[in-house]
């Protein structure tokens, strides 16, 4: 594990994806190992903390995440734009080599048997919470979060700090068409005392 990540304390999880960012999905099952890209994956709960994510029925990752019971969800930067592009775009099904085409390095962490994407700036590894409804009719999986880590230089004490990390650790975010979009400039607003 590279000295720059850090794990996140499992109240905090949540706040890895909470600014709506595209995700990468890593699986693996009886040997076989898959990434791929998605853009409609969100928080859903603190505690325990959960994720939503979804999968559609083509994919193989989706395969290996229900006969595994567990997947990854990581946050890819600016620097790793291609590397999205690539496992979002291509199958396993029919691009057998699509991790070493799309230059995917995987690593893994200690306590969890998953493959974990180097080079992201977050990761959250989820156990699957099996609802064979929302799964066959909306592509809808629910992960609880039973680990999360996040790199230091872009995620430090519960939050992002985008505005002083390198542009190349911004997050991507999808709008269409091979088109995305890096995480802006920081806004605030003052906090209101509340009584």
């Amino acid at each position: 594990m590279d000295d720059h990540i850090a794990a996140v304390p499992l109240e905090k999880a949540y706040r890895l994806i909470n600014h709506g960012p595209t995700v990468l999905v890593s699986a693996q099952h009886d040997g076989v190992k898959d990434v791929m890209a998605a853009a409609w994956a969100c928080a859903l709960d603190f505690s325990p903390p959960k994720v939503t994510v979804v999968l559609d029925k083509m994919t193989r990752t989706r395969e290996l995440v229900e006969g595994s019971g567990v997947f990854v969800i990581q946050v890819p930067t600016v620097a790793q734009l291609k590397l999205t592009s690539d496992v979002g775009s291509m199958s396993l099904s029919d691009t057998p080599d699509k991790l070493a085409r799309s230059d995917v390095q995987l690593f893994s962490m200690p306590g969890h048997d998953l493959p974990f994407v180097a080079g992201c700036s977050a990761w959250l590894a989820c156990k699957l919470i099996h609802e064979p409804h929302n799964q066959a009719s909306y592509d809808l999986f629910i992960g609880e979060v039973v680990g999360a880590w996040a790199d230091t230089r872009v995620f430090s004490d519960g939050h992002w700090h985008f505005e002083t990390a390198h542009s190349d650790l911004r997050s991507l975010h999808y709008i269409a068409g091979g088109h995305f979009y890096a995480i802006g400039e920081a806004l605030s607003v003052e906090a209101k005392d509340v009584t």
